[in-house]
C-alpha cells in the first residue's frame, strides 16, 4: 500500500528535512554513554540540542547496540522519566526509544509525543494495542532478532527487497492494530542485523522507502559502516561521515534525520536547502 508523499507528521511540518537530536540516557550506549547519565546532564543536553535546532528530541534508557544486554523497564524508566519531564516542560516535542510497552505508557504520561520502537512494535505484544489506544506518532524501524542476536541475523539474498518486505510487513500489522497510517514513520534499521556494505546498499535504496508514502526516518549517525568506509574508529569523530551520508538520504527522500551532531547537521542541511532553492 503506497500512499501519497506526507505533508506533516506528529504535528511538524515536512516541508523540509527534519532533526531527531539523540540523547541516550544510558552508560553503555556505543557512541555517547554515559555522557548524560544524570537527570541534570541529559536535561542540558537536551535543550542544547532544541536550541540548535533540533525539531525532536529522541530520549532513551536502554542501549539496543549489537551484543547489549536488556536492562529491567523499571530502570529503563527511572533513567529517562526526569529528562522528559523536564524537556517536554520546556516545550520540547519528545520521543520515547523504547520497545518496552510500560516504558511508552509512562513517557507518554511524563509529555512523549512520539514512540520510536527499534523492534517495529514486535518485542512488547503490549506495544501496537498501547500504541493505538494512544493514537500516538510512531517510528517502526527494521531489524532482525535483539540486539544480542542481530549480527547473525544479516544475510540477505537481495537487502532492499527483503528489508522493505519485512518493514512493509511490520507497517502492515501496525495497521492491522489500529494505529492510523498517518501516524506510521518508517525506518529502514541501518546498521541493526546489517553487516558492512549491506548499509550502503541498503541507503541507495532509500527512494525505494521513501515511496511507501509514509515518513522516512534514517538513523546513522557515527554507526560502525561510517566509520569503516570513512577511515575513522572513533564514534565521536564520525560527524563528517555522518553528516555526507544523511544529505544523501534527504537528497534520496528521507524525512528525518536521527543525529548525534545536531549544531553541525542543522548547518549542513541548511546549505543544501539553499541551495536547492537557488
Amino acid at each position: 500500500m503506497n500512499r501519497a508523499p506526507p505533508l506533516a507528521w506528529a504535528g511538524l511540518l515536512l516541508a523540509r528535512p527534519l532533526i531527531m537530536g539523540i540523547l541516550n540516557v544510558t552508560p553503555d550506549s556505543f557512541s555517547d554513554g554515559g555522557l548524560h547519565a544524570t537527570a541534570e546532564a541529559a536535561i542540558a543536553a537536551g535543550a542544547a540540542m532544541r536550541e540548535a535546532g533540533a525539531d525532536i528530541i529522541d530520549i532513551g534508557g536502554e542501549s539496543t547496540r549489537p551484543g547489549a544486554a536488556p536492562v529491567s523497564t523499571a530502570q529503563e524508566i527511572e533513567r529517562i522519566l526526569p529528562a522528559i519531564t523536564a524537556l517536554a516542560a520546556q516545550g520540547a516535542v519528545i520521543s520515547v526509544d523504547t520497545r518496552n510497552a510500560a516504558t511508552m505508557a509512562a513517557a507518554l504520561n511524563a509529555g512523549a509525543r512520539i514512540i520510536n520502537d527499534v523492534s517495529g512494535l514486535t518485542h512488547d505484544p503490549a506495544a501496537p494495542a498501547l500504541a493505538a489506544k494512544r493514537g500516538c506518532p510512531v517510528v517502526l524501524m527494521h531489524t532482525r532478532g535483539t540486539p544480542a542476536t542481530m549480527n547473525a541475523q544479516a544475510h540477505y539474498t537481495d537487502i532492499a527487497t527483503e528489508v522493505l518486505a519485512e518493514l512493509t510487513q511490520r507497517r502492515d500489522a501496525a495497521l492491522a492494530a489500529g494505529i492510523a497510517p498517518e501516524a506510521i514513520a518508517l525506518d529502514p534499521g541501518l546498521g541493526f542485523a546489517k553487516h558492512g556494505a549491506q548499509n550502503l546498499t541498503l541507503l541507495q535504496a532509500t527512494a525505494r522507502f521513501a515511496a511507501l508514502g509514509h515518513p522516512l526516518l534514517i538513523g546513522l549517525s557515527r554507526k560502525k559502516f561510517i566509520g569503516e568506509f570513512g577511515g575513522e574508529p572513533n564514534p565521536a569523530k564520525r560527524g563528517p561521515g555522518s553528516i555526507a551520508a544523511g544529505l544523501y538520504a534527504v537528497a534520496q527522500g528521507a524525512h528525518i534525520l536521527r543525529v548525534h551532531d545536531v549544531p553541525e547537521t542543522v548547518q549542513a542541511l541548511r546549505i543544501w536547502q539553499r541551495l536547492n532553492r537557488e
